[in-house]
């Protein structure tokens, strides 16, 4: 399975999950690392145009194109599983405390899960402390450049 993420350049080969552990996000406390990616490149765009400020356009990302090892371990979750708040913004701990559980049990090397930002596409999450990550591949990094209609109005 192929995967996407949008990085800064200095970042591109970072699946560390070290920056998601920095600021936390929607899936994960501050304290826990963990690797979003998303289903498609088109994902990947709003999930960064949601949270970039109106009038900025990012520069200096690269596309990173990730590879899952045949029949790895998917934890899969759907909205009907989910808290009543979990797309809400800002993002509540209810997610986070799902996503924490994730990385702390070890059991799967992926967590699928919605995203918040477009209806009916999925994120996934990497764990980076799971045996399976020896395996995970970035096959292909790119210079990304946004159109800049999604950041100017």
């Amino acid at each position: 399975m192929m995967l996407y993420r949008l990085s800064k350049a200095r970042y591109k080969n970072d699946l560390s999950g070290r920056g998601a552990e920095i600021a936390g996000g929607r899936w994960n406390s501050k304290g826990t690392a963990v690797v979003y990616t998303c289903e498609s490149i088109a994902l990947c765009n709003v999930e960064v145009a949601v949270r970039i400020p109106l009038g900025i356009i990012p520069s200096d990302y690269h596309l990173i194109h990730i590879e899952l090892p045949p029949m790895c371990t998917v934890k899969t979750i759907g909205t009907e599983d989910l808290p009543y708040d979990w797309n809400s913004f800002p993002h509540s701990h209810s997610t986070q405390a799902l996503g924490d559980a994730f990385v702390r049990d070890m059991k799967e090397l992926v967590f699928k899960v919605p995203s918040a930002a477009v209806q009916g596409t999925f994120n996934y999450l990497i764990n980076p402390f799971h045996p399976e990550m020896k395996l995970v591949k970035v096959v292909k990094t790119e210079e990304y450049s946004f159109d800049k209609r999604l950041f100017v109005r």
